[in-house]
């Protein structure tokens, strides 16, 4: 079993749900094969790279996956799928109700066409690592902090904001109580 992060994000609707909305069902899926989830609070950033677009809402996700990374990718795109994303019909770094990139998993080096670990955007993007370093400190033993804070300080001029903190919903609270196999009750 590796430890993994993945990074989400969202700025659009699908079938009546709000990007934020769209988020907390997709860690709710997560939760079926991520073990001992964390979830980071959610963020309100600014679009990179295709700057006329929607803000994006974006968080982070650690916890075990048991499988390797390829199987991993399987399983977050077809959590991206339920949600209305369609590669074939949408502008690279555009607008989508749903994104989900494996940042990390655990200390492997992957560089494959489809499937780079770590993620080669991850340490020029403040909407991975100010997430990110929140719910390190719960996993300091998997990752260096420093290495990423020092990546985070030259990123300032990102816009980035706490738009709801993890707190605010029990599947996102580490004091919840909740394991993953409960995730799914919370909306049921």
């Amino acid at each position: 079993m590796e430890r993994v992060v993945l990074g989400l994000g969202s700025n659009r609707s699908f079938n009546g749900l709000d990007p934020c909305g769209i988020l907390f069902r997709a860690c709710t899926e997560i939760c079926s094969f991520l073990h001992d989830a964390v979830f980071s609070s959610i963020y309100r950033t600014g679009a990179m790279y295709v700057s006329e677009q929607d803000d994006f809402y974006n968080m982070v996700a650690s916890g075990c996956f048991d499988g390797t990374a390829r199987e991993l990718l399987d399983r977050i795109h077809a959590v991206e799928d339920s949600y209305g994303r369609d590669r074939s019909k949408e502008i690279r770094f555009g607008p989508r109700p749903l994104d989900i990139d494996i940042e990390l998993f655990g200390d492997l080096r992957i560089d494959e066409p489809d499937l780079v670990v770590p993620h080669e955007r991850m340490t020029e993007r403040a909407f991975v690592l100010v997430p990110f370093l929140e719910i390190l400190d719960e996993d300091a033993d998997s990752w260096n902090s420093g290495f990423y804070r020092d990546c985070l300080a030259s990123l300032s001029d990102q816009k980035i904001e706490m738009y709801m903190n993890r707190s605010d919903f029990p599947v996102f609270s580490p004091d919840s109580g909740l394991d993953g196999s409960d995730c799914r009750s919370v909306l049921n």
